[in-house]
């Protein structure tokens, strides 16, 4: 066992619980299911493989991570970010083993490589391989930024270092299930876009701020800088053929193809759809206050 706890964030995630949990049992200390009050089997079958269960209602992501950060009885000194339908390769479970116990005390985070699996195809181009992603840390040095969506584990102090394999994201659910999850985060995303033009409530910035040069920090930046500033619709078009020609896309076979369009044009078009949608009611409104409870009504979520 290595001296790393595991934290996996659930709600009706009975298709994906039990591969996710056995793929990490065999290193790690303490590991930990938050469900968001599950109606399937997720926290009997969590249950059932040794993991200790909390449950919390749910506001988002970032939220509920930090709530567990704050609030479960963690006796590691390493923690792991780890979602319901994500496992590590054999590689990355024997590069954990070796190496964390092996690593100076300077050394706070650890990024890790995302592979992403989309029908049983591994995505490798259009800009989606590798996503290097800071996914275990010290437990203490590190948070979850405060964001709707696209929130990230940010460490503060010491410094990162990067492993060199993989770790999986293999949903097993059927495109409807991805389309009705894709327009939710839509959804969460275009409220981080508003509240950026808008100001309407403080935005957690701390990831661009601390690691700037870092690849999601310059996604991010190119992103919230450049990208939304394009005219209406011209972003999903043009970063969609960028991805499936100029990165090779096409190369990710009909598999790829579903895969890019859907996530590189229909996703982004969906977005800017949605900011247009609630912006055409935010924009009659002169004061803040009233244009967050608006929002509030658009989009079903409490900011306050």
């Amino acid at each position: 066992m290595v001296d790393l706890s595991v934290i996996i964030l659930t709600f009706n995630e009975e298709i994906h619980i039990e591969r996710c949990i056995r793929s990490v049992e065999s290193f790690a200390r303490q590991i930990f299911v938050v469900d968001s009050y599950s109606t399937d089997r997720t926290v009997e079958i969590a249950r059932s493989l040794g993991a200790n269960i909390y449950q919390h209602e749910f506001v988002n992501q970032a939220k509920q991570f930090q709530w567990a950060l704050d609030t479960l009885p963690m006796e590691t000194h390493w923690v792991m970010r780890l979602d319901a339908d994500e496992y590590p390769t054999p590689g990355l479970v024997k590069e954990i083993t070796l190496r964390l116990p092996t690593l100076a005390s300077e050394v706070t985070g650890i990024n890790l490589k995302r592979r992403h699996i989309f029908w049983g195809r591994w995505i490798k181009h259009g800009t989606r391989y590798p996503l290097v992603l800071l996914r275990i840390w010290r437990f203490g040095k590190g948070r979850i930024e405060q964001r709707w969506m696209d929130e990230h584990v940010v460490v503060e102090e010491g410094k990162s270092i990067t492993f060199d394999h993989d770790f999986c994201d293999h949903n097993l659910n059927d495109i409807s299930w991805w389309i009705d999850k894709h327009n939710r985060y839509a959804t969460r995303e275009a409220v981080d876009v508003l509240n950026r033009k808008y100001g309407l409530f403080t935005m957690d910035n701390a990831m661009v701020k601390g690691e700037g040069l870092s690849q999601a920090g310059l996604k991010r930046f190119v992103k919230e800088r450049l990208y939304n500033k394009l005219p209406a619709f011209a972003g999903p078009f043009f970063y969609s053929l960028y991805r499936y020609f100029i990165r090779f896309g096409f190369l990710d076979g009909k598999e790829g193809a579903a895969y890019h369009f859907l996530q590189g044009f229909w996703y982004r078009f969906l977005v800017e759809a949605k900011v247009m949608e609630f912006d055409r009611q935010l924009r009659t409104i002169s004061d803040n206050e009233k244009r967050l409870e608006k929002l509030e009504q658009l989009t079903g979520y409490s900011f306050h």
